[in-house]
């Protein structure tokens, strides 16, 4: 063996060992979060869900997401280059899905990475902590124009997602942000129930007695063309929509 150099064996152990070590340090810094108080609309570390003006009286399924820093701050890309700050917009939060940021990959080298998308994740952009992921997506969606059909608030959520890898995946888009807040969302209170379905059950009574079933026909045609919109700029022409 030449002097001066290391078996591969020995390398390979070295780099596993201050692998794990990097990983243990960066959950060790996973300090204790505050508990959720939706009062004063703090939900550190959640995604959170309000139903939109009109559009939700139609499509119920369509809403506003936002995504909170580490102290429950609420930031939510509401506008043209503009992401709101602890002002949700659209009402408060009547929806939460609590996040573990245990299940976030914070690299803090090349050879840190705990999830199986080392290279990609580096080219998309990766963070250090929580609030450094969102503070990234933030100062991209400064300069991105809104649009409520290829640019939203989900656009912005799983920019953040795909920042931190959550769960392992690179693969979080407006479809995935909304069947998450659908699927494993938590009502913040029996009001925030009230004010998401009274619209949509007055629009339906209005519209059979007022049109009759065709009016019933017409509203799920309108539901089936957003669908079909968000299903074809997600998984056929993925140019249309930001994520």
């Amino acid at each position: 063996m030449l002097h001066g150099r290391l078996p591969i064996m020995d390398l390979k152990t070295a780099y596993d060992v201050e692998r794990m070590s990097s990983t243990s340090r960066i959950q060790h810094d996973l300090w204790p979060l505050d508990e959720i108080d939706s009062k004063k609309a703090k939900f550190p570390c959640c995604l959170v869900w309000t139903p939109l003006p009109v559009v939700s009286w139609l499509a119920p399924f369509i809403g506003h997401v936002g995504i909170c820093r580490e102290d429950g701050a609420i930031l939510d890309f509401s506008g043209s280059n503009f992401v709101n700050v602890e002002d949700f917009a659209f009402g408060a939060p009547a929806r939460y899905v609590k996040l573990d940021r245990e299940k976030c990959c914070f690299p803090p080298n090349l050879a840190g990475h705990t999830c199986k998308h080392g290279y990609q994740h580096g080219e998309y952009g990766t963070a250090v902590t929580w609030d450094d992921a969102l503070r990234s997506s933030v100062r991209y969606f400064e300069h991105k124009s809104y649009n409520l059909f290829t640019c939203n608030s989900h656009s912005f959520v799983a920019n953040c997602l795909n920042r931190l890898c959550y769960g392992g995946s690179m693969d979080w888009n407006m479809l995935t942000v909304a069947a998450l807040i659908l699927f494993k969302g938590h009502w913040v209170d029996s009001m925030s129930i009230i004010r998401s379905f009274l619209p949509i059950t007055v629009v339906l009574c209005l519209g059979l007695v007022l049109v009759g079933w065709p009016f019933l026909v017409g509203l799920f045609s309108f539901s089936l063309l957003l669908m079909g919109w968000f299903l074809l700029g997600t998984y056929c022409v993925k140019t249309l929509l930001e994520s």
